[in-house]
């Protein structure tokens, strides 16, 4: 069974600041599992490095006050693309992301406040039946394949 998973989790140095958030349980599910990494900011086009974005509204900023609600838009939709040419039916992303979160995300005023809402990819990838867990679900992933 293949899972979408975001690149970052898996070691890629593709987060904004050119690290990543690596997560041993989420790369151990390749012993048992096709990981697909994905990060919709780089299919979108962005850079690496590049300025931190938030979600401010119905648009897409980073902490220049440029509108990146394109690109996200734009990497969303590939990764979704990427999902369902490969039929992919679960996806771990990373929480907190713009792009990637799935239950919280940060509130659009850089000020590091975390609010309820969904990234993105992840609201697009779940509009499309595609179920999205964080890395810190991976046992409620792992009980719902089972």
């Amino acid at each position: 069974m293949k899972i979408l998973v975001s690149a970052c989790l898996l070691g890629e140095n593709l987060k904004y600041n050119g690290k990543n958030n690596f997560n041993e349980v989420v790369a151990k599910l390749a012993e048992s599992f096709e990981l697909v990494p994905i990060c919709p900011e780089v299919l979108g086009g962005l850079t690496i490095p590049r300025l931190p974005s938030e979600i401010n509204e119905d648009r897409v900023v980073n902490s220049a006050e440029v509108d990146v609600t394109y690109e996200f838009l734009k990497g969303a939709n590939l990764a979704l693309e990427k999902a369902l040419k490969e039929n992919i039916k679960y996806a771990i992303l990373k929480e907190k992301s713009p792009s990637c979160g799935v239950h919280k995300i940060y509130d659009g005023t850089f000020s590091g406040t975390l609010i309820k809402g969904q990234g993105i990819a992840c609201s697009l990838l779940e509009k499309k039946g595609i179920k999205c867990y964080n890395e810190n679900e991976i046992d409620k992933l792992l009980e719902e394949l089972n």
